[in-house]
């Protein structure tokens, strides 16, 4: 049987501008029914989650709040729009808590006081507007850390801190991570007894394919190694987050286009026998079916798009 993608991330604009060179001017111009016609395209392709990744960006919120002004686009809240074509379409939505902070300084994110109360005001504010939806499926924590053979004290604490707000205001919801440098974990005792102190429901590792950390060829064993020091600590839930992307030129420093399908369908088997749920860094701006009522992105994602979707049709 064919293994799927589960879900993808999502976003109202992407935080590197060099990297969203081919769909940030799209999704300036978004009306609410392009938002909409996304979501219904992500359900179409057969998926079932959408994180969401940013609820605000440069101190701008993508939905009316008093934490910092609402961002100048044609829709005035595209978070209602999403999650309302979401509960039409069965979609399970994981709204980010960030970037409340600059994006590009992840640890002052995680520790700085101020930041974080901004962050915790601004879900306040989404609990209170978007709770009715059930659609609204849990949180997400976009100011990730770095693996370096393990997770950081100050990552576990503050984690574990945004889980404990996520409770006090949705009891019911599900709580996200999606951690990098996964090539570089030690799954060792002292990894296993993080996992165990780690208070949050799914950790999705990247699997740093697209940003050339890794080569196709090692992420099976990665996956299996997880696998092992997941089951020792107790948590069954392991997901994968791979990633759809290559460069056009220098990493991190050139627009984001769509691989080479022969590539992304290693990763996914390679991930397939060790994860309960595959997410992917992107469907929006890397796939577009050829007649999109709301095309963004490179000329290519027209291509994968067709390329994915025979795939899983399988």
């Amino acid at each position: 049987m064919t293994r799927k993608i589960d879900g993808t991330f999502f976003e109202f604009r992407h935080h590197n501008t060099a990297e969203g060179k081919y769909w940030n001017p799209a999704l300036e111009s978004y009306k609410c029914c392009d938002w909409r016609a996304k979501i219904r395209e992500i359900s179409e392709i057969g998926m079932e989650y959408t994180v969401v990744m940013a609820t605000a960006l440069y101190e701008r919120c993508f939905f009316p709040s008093a934490v910092f002004p609402v961002a100048d686009t044609p829709c005035s809240d595209p978070i209602e729009e999403i999650l309302d074509e979401a509960d039409k379409c069965g979609i399970k939505v994981f709204l980010g808590n960030g970037f409340y902070g600059d994006w590009t300084k992840p640890r002052l994110n995680i520790t700085d006081k101020e930041i974080i109360k901004r962050s915790f005001s601004a879900m306040n504010e989404l609990a209170a507007l978007y709770g009715k939806h059930k659609s609204f499926y849990g949180w997400y924590y976009p100011d990730e850390s770095c693996i370096i053979l393990n997770f950081s004290k100050d990552f576990v604490k503050y984690v574990n801190l945004c889980s404990e707000e996520c409770r006090r205001l949705t009891p019911d919801k599900k709580t996200l991570i999606a951690p990098y440098g996964t090539n570089l974990a030690l799954t060792n005792r002292s990894y296993t007894k993080t996992l165990s102190e780690l208070d949050v429901d799914f950790i999705a590792y990247q699997d740093e394919v697209g940003v050339r950390k890794t080569p196709v060829r090692r992420t099976e064993k990665i996956y299996e190694r997880l696998r092992k020091a997941h089951d020792k600590a107790g948590r069954s839930e392991l997901w994968a987050d791979i990633e759809l992307f290559s460069f056009e030129g220098t990493v991190y420093k050139s627009a984001l286009i769509p691989a080479d399908f022969e590539r992304i369908k290693r990763q996914i088997e390679n991930a397939a026998p060790y994860c309960n749920k595959i997410l992917c860094y992107q469907y929006l701006g890397i796939m577009n079916p050829a007649d999109s009522a709301a095309f963004a992105g490179h000329p290519d994602s027209v291509r994968l798009y067709e390329e994915y979707l025979k795939y899983s049709r399988r």
